[in-house]
């Protein structure tokens, strides 16, 4: 089948940007690897690429495109070289939405620029020791200082994507208690300069997969923030949240579906080339049969991803159908890159592999973003249930 969700200028893209792949990452991603982060100096080339800037608007130095199909191009770029771009895919798909929606035009001037530059990365920081996925449980305060200049952030949180490197980050903490009608009221989100006095990186923390990009855990002992990096009202945060869960979800679903794919690639490749009695792998009668239901599969997941880019792009990707992508595709992935590990036999357990470490990398599409469990209940409840 055709694809038509992607056209020229988005397949010219791929073409430059896996010529960068090819050139700038395969090479020094073994590096990466076992230093468990990309170095800092590569968003830089990020940036001199264009990849930071593609949906900012040009006043500010982006490209001013409404689109997430250069993203989706990324994904599977990534994903077909088995690599990771570091916890550079959260400064664009999770910071950038919250800038572009909450920022007053001065703060975009002053946060933009350097943020298609790469000169600042960014990240989010939301979940904390002991809450996880119940945000309204957050610990994390910042209080208004007596002349009003400035907030006193006080708390923590943990595994935080981007945080050794970022230089901004967006932290979730309570502006004010909940009520009892509403125990998601009273929660902000700021621009943390990550320069500020009180601002810590706590352990870069030691991950299953995903080794390249740099997961933290930050503490804030009485840090102070201007009033100038509140991003948006006061006391909203929660709801700005839930805002921007439909377009982090799609990410999640396409970033599973390329990964299905290249999945499907590494193991194809590795059967033609491993000779087991005589004659390579991919003779085998189990081995067609294994390949062509994956790559049934991976066909129904791109379908899936596809339309999900298409609705969110247009701007009516609803909750319900983002988090039945999620659910799809994370669930395809999981089961077609197992299978595929298994044509690997013993070979598919070593990290020297792709298809190793795209194990390792593909767990978690099923946890962050809101756990398969929690994408069911949202789809029951749309259906009603």
């Amino acid at each position: 089948m055709r694809r038509t969700v992607f056209n020229e200028d988005h397949e010219a893209f791929r073409e430059t940007l896996r010529a960068f792949i090819e050139a700038e990452v395969v090479p020094v991603y073994d590096e990466w690897f076992a230093a468990g982060q990309a170095p800092r100096d590569f968003y830089y080339k990020l940036g001199e690429l264009g990849i930071f800037g593609i949906s900012v608007p040009e006043e500010f130095g982006g490209a001013g495109l409404d689109t997430h199909k250069f993203e989706a191009v990324l994904y599977e770029e990534t994903a077909r070289a088995g690599v990771q771009f570091g916890g550079s895919g959260v400064h664009v798909l999770l910071a950038l939405p919250y800038i572009k929606m909450l920022a007053t035009d001065e703060q975009k001037k002053r946060y933009l620029p350097k943020f298609v530059t790469g000169e600042e990365m960014w990240a989010i920081a939301m979940t904390e020791p002991g809450t996880g996925s119940d945000l309204a449980g957050m610990k994390t305060t910042a209080k208004l200082s007596e002349d009003g200049t400035h907030y006193v952030l006080n708390g923590a949180k943990t595994f935080i994507t981007g945080g050794v490197h970022a230089d901004r980050v967006i932290v979730c903490a309570r502006t004010a208690a909940p009520t009892a009608e509403d125990r998601r009221h009273g929660i902000s989100l700021f621009a943390v300069d990550t320069k500020s006095e009180g601002y810590s990186v706590g352990r870069k923390l030691d991950k299953l997969g995903l080794r390249t990009s740099d997961t933290a855990e930050l503490a804030f002992v009485d840090v102070k923030v201007p009033v100038e990096d509140l991003l948006g009202e006061e006391n909203k945060g929660f709801y700005y949240l839930g805002h921007n869960l439909a377009s982090e979800r799609w990410g999640i679903a396409f970033g599973a579906y390329a990964q299905a794919k290249a999945a499907v690639r590494f193991a194809k490749q590795y059967v033609q080339e491993r000779t087991v009695f005589g004659k390579p792998v991919a003779h085998f009668q189990n081995t067609k049969f294994e390949l062509a239901a994956c790559q049934a599969e991976v066909d129904a997941a791109e379908a899936v991803a596809d339309r999900a880019l298409e609705a969110l792009d247009a701007g009516e990707l609803t909750a319900a159908e983002a988090a039945s992508a999620k659910l799809f595709c994370t669930e395809v992935a999981h089961r077609v890159i197992d299978r595929c590990l298994q044509l690997h036999g013993g070979y598919g357990y070593m990290n020297e592999y792709p298809i190793a470490r795209l194990y390792a990398d593909n767990r978690v599409n099923r946890i962050y973003g809101g756990t398969s469990e929690i994408m069911k209940t949202i789809i029951a409840k749309d259906m009603g249930l």
